[in-house]
């Protein structure tokens, strides 16, 4: 049976097209509402305002609102931002609607285990966060599948000989793990290099002035750029004139940016954590095309950075794995036709 004439509820967060708040979950939750269009499934989109996962009584009301009012024997699918938190509001509709729930960030606690079994299927957006929920919920592994995201192709990044163009595509938080970039970035002060950091400075402004004051105190407040969140062109334009990215989180269930560098053929330095190296994946010769280090450890990151900077085979090394990488990346149609698939069994 095609797609066709399937009709799906898409429950998103009320952000997911604010250009302030650009985020890899949201960027998955566009191309999947987009992509099921394609596909001839009527979407019905349903953005819930609130600061998901952590929305107030008048945001919950919304939301049991919006489930209460989509037809009987709908499949809806739901953000797990969203669903994971509210299982008490799911529950009452767990035989009337078919609930999918899209699982970006896995939250490891009994809340998401009891809203998670009210759903009759669960996608996750990587291979690592399916064998994570798999290990953690036993008895919903038949219901849990993968659908990893894709990479629009794009021109491959010129680069520059010396490989001083440095790039980190996140949002200027803790966990993002920008306090260990600056310190590693702290010992480098002697190497020629610049960085463009591209994400928002809204969440966490305590840290964004911490951030500042520790780099103009190491004399760098003209090499490290706070961009701010850049998207469209403005991003295309920053990937296209790096030579390598750089991201120092100390988790990631993914980590889309990796793979937007690598569709560029652009190395990655990153940690290892999470489905990071499942997005770095290896060229088919199973060569890394980058660099992985612990989380937390600026010692550890500044010396693969310095490493970079110093070796000139290595970066040739590293930008040919990266343009191998490049030809193995996968589109968003098949990452749309995994989450199809799943819907069309719940739809049956």
């Amino acid at each position: 049976m095609t797609d066709a004439g399937r009709a799906a509820h898409v429950v998103l967060p009320g952000d997911i097209d604010d250009p302030a708040t650009p985020s890899g979950g949201n960027s998955y939750d566009r191309r999947i509402c987009a992509g099921l269009g394609e596909r001839g499934w009527s979407v019905h989109e349903h953005p819930v305002p609130g600061a998901w996962p952590h929305a107030d009584p008048a945001d919950l009301a919304t939301l049991a609102g919006v489930l209460a009012a989509v037809p009987d024997d709908a499949v809806v699918l739901i953000d797990g931002l969203i669903a994971s938190t509210v299982p008490d509001l799911l529950a009452p509709h767990a035989r009337r609607l078919r609930l999918v729930v899209l699982v970006h960030l896995p939250f490891d606690d009994e809340v998401e285990a009891r809203a998670l079994a009210t759903a009759r299927a669960v996608v996750t957006t990587s291979e690592w966060t399916r064998r994570t929920l798999m290990a953690r919920h036993p008895t919903l592994v038949e219901r849990i599948s993968a659908a990893p995201p894709g990479v629009r192709p794009a021109p491959p990044a010129v680069g520059s000989a010396a490989g001083d163009r440095l790039l980190c595509v996140a949002a200027v938080t803790h966990h993002k793990g920008y306090d260990v970039l600056v310190d590693a970035l702290a010992t480098l002060v002697g190497r020629p290099w610049t960085m463009v950091c591209a994400g928002t400075l809204t969440r966490e402004p305590e840290l964004v002035h911490r951030l500042r004051v520790r780099l103009a105190g190491a004399g760098l407040a003209d090499r490290v750029r706070l961009a701010g969140p850049l998207t469209g062109t403005a991003l295309d334009d920053a990937y296209a004139a790096a030579d390598l990215l750089v991201l120092p989180s100390r988790g990631e269930t993914y980590g889309m940016v990796v793979t937007e560098a690598l569709a560029r053929g652009l190395p990655v330095l990153a940690t290892e954590v999470g489905g990071v190296p499942e997005a770095l994946g290896r060229t088919p010769d199973g060569e890394l095309p980058g660099l992985l280090v612990p989380p937390d450890d600026p010692a550890a990151l500044a010396g693969a950075l310095s490493w970079w900077l110093g070796d000139d085979e290595l970066r040739a090394r590293l930008r040919r794995a990266a343009l191998a990488r490049r030809d193995t990346l996968t589109d968003w149609p098949v990452t749309t036709a995994l989450l199809a698939a799943v819907l069309e069994e719940v739809a049956e």
